[in-house]
């Protein structure tokens, strides 16, 4: 699992023998079953994940009804924003399939960012990344219809239209899953 981890950091930043070691010490690899809550709405956290296999959803519940907000695949990692406010959190996090995550919070970052600086700037590095990703996914949800948003995420995320139930597809996209249905049929008959 560390190679895993070692591997993606190797995209930013070289690691020596003894930053690996600090890494490892941390302790922060660890399994979940499917279905785990990993926060609920009015909780607080002070964890980020990072996914290493399978995947979390972020949802809100309106109404009784799930709205399902983002999904986390290998290799991407979720930092809930009440970490940062310190209030309680407005969504779910849940683990929709068997995971392997690692696990940190910001006693652990501390620690990393005193013993090796450039972990800091590797962080600030991610995060600037994660919040353009985020900022242009957003916008373009924001202006394209339903149909362009599914085929978005066919073109980019084919893997989720494999993995996760076509009901949270449709609560992602925005829709419901009957409207989900008619656009597929609408596509695959064009």
């Amino acid at each position: 699992m560390e190679h895993f981890l070692f591997d993606y950091l190797s995209k930013y930043i070289a690691l020596n023998a003894e930053e690996k070691k600090a890494i490892s010490d941390l302790d922060i690899f660890k399994q979940y079953k499917k279905g785990t809550i990993l926060l609920k709405e009015g909780q607080y956290s002070d964890y980020g994940y990072f996914v290493v296999k399978g995947y979390l959803r972020c949802y809100y519940l309106k109404d009784g009804v799930e709205k399902t907000t983002a999904f986390y695949t290998e290799a991407e990692s979720l930092n809930p924003p009440c970490i940062i406010t310190k209030s309680p959190s407005e969504y779910y996090i849940s683990v929709d399939e068997d995971a392997i995550l690692i696990s940190a919070n910001s006693e652990m970052e501390q620690e990393i960012f005193q013993k090796f600086p450039k972990f800091e700037k590797l962080c600030r590095v991610l995060s600037e990344e994660l919040l353009m990703k985020n900022t242009v996914e957003f916008d373009d949800f924001k202006t394209s219809t339903p149909e362009q948003r599914y085929l978005k995420l066919q073109q980019t995320r084919p893997d989720l239209l494999q993995r996760v139930p076509q009901y949270q597809i449709a609560s992602f996209l925005g829709m419901t899953p009957q409207s989900l249905s008619r656009l597929r049929n609408r596509i695959v008959n064009k």
